[in-house]
């Protein structure tokens, strides 16, 4: 994922827009995008800010985690379908697998069960067909 400018950069660009130079001067100076430095210049001027703000994630979470832990309790093998369903907010149900992600819930398979059952189908011992023929050809 890309990471947001250095805030050194950030000072730079803002120190060059104060001395009076243009937006494309900056950028070939410094070796940023021209929108980039006039994005940063406008921020300042609307909002006053001058460092990164946050990058990603969702910010707001509308699950009570209280509960949905509760509901993974009471039944261990819903699915997020039904979880979504019965925690009754108003929200995605990629919300709610992301809260179950930030609980550490998973519904992998637990290392302790047994492997699975399924067996092959020809012996080890046992040769493949092409590979016989070749050799009952050579013996010939």
């Amino acid at each position: 994922m890309a990471r947001a400018y250095p805030q050194e950069i950030r000072d730079r660009v803002l120190a060059a827009y104060d001395r009076g130079m243009t937006t494309s001067e900056i950028a070939d100076r410094l070796d940023v995008s021209p929108s980039w430095a006039r994005r940063v210049n406008q921020r300042r001027r609307e909002t006053g800010e001058t460092t990164a703000r946050p990058m990603g994630g969702a910010r707001v979470i509308k699950i009570d985690m209280q509960r949905l832990k509760e509901l993974v309790a009471e039944q261990p093998d819903a699915t997020i379908v039904e979880l979504h369903a019965r925690l009754g907010v108003q929200c995605s149900q990629s919300a709610v697998g992301m809260a179950l992600d930030r609980l550490d819930i998973t519904f992998k398979k637990r290392r302790s069960m047994p492997r699975s059952k399924t067996a092959r189908m020809s012996p080890r011992s046992g040769t493949r067909g092409s590979v016989a023929r070749a050799r009952s050809m050579r013996a010939d």
